[in-house]
């Protein structure tokens, strides 16, 4: 009877998970270090780096993923071309088009007010005399 039991757990620890080590400096599980193990054709278990998930960009206002601007990591987008790290417009790739629709109309209203400020002092200017 107990020959079977320790028979079981040999059986048990043949079938445990392959140990592996890293193959760079760093020997942290930390974010820079996330590591996938993979079994090759000769049947040892490899370890391959894992790069790490890109974001995106996001707008400088309301903080939302910005469309038609790819999520790469910052050394990628240095190799991507001009016109498709940003949108043709203005703020293209850095503001999204509500914030930037948001901003015209604030503009516009500002100049609004000063124009009625102004107009209301001519008015009470002309009163007066």
């Amino acid at each position: 009877r107990g020959l079977t039991l320790y028979a079981a757990l040999g059986a048990q620890s043949a079938r445990m998970v392959q140990r592996v080590t890293y193959r760079r400096r760093k020997s942290f599980n930390t974010k820079s270090n996330k590591i996938r193990k993979v079994k090759t054709p000769g049947g040892k278990t490899a370890v391959q780096y894992l790069a790490k998930k890109p974001k995106g960009v996001m707008c400088g206002d309301c903080h939302k993923r910005l469309q038609g601007i790819p999520a790469l990591r910052p050394k990628e987008y240095a190799r991507l071309p001009r016109r498709q790290k940003t949108v043709t417009r203005a703020y293209g790739g850095s503001r999204c088009g509500k914030c930037v629709r948001q901003r015209i109309v604030r503009a516009f209203l500002v100049e609004e007010q000063k124009i009625v400020k102004k107009v209301l002092k001519n008015q009470a200017a002309g009163a007066k005399a």
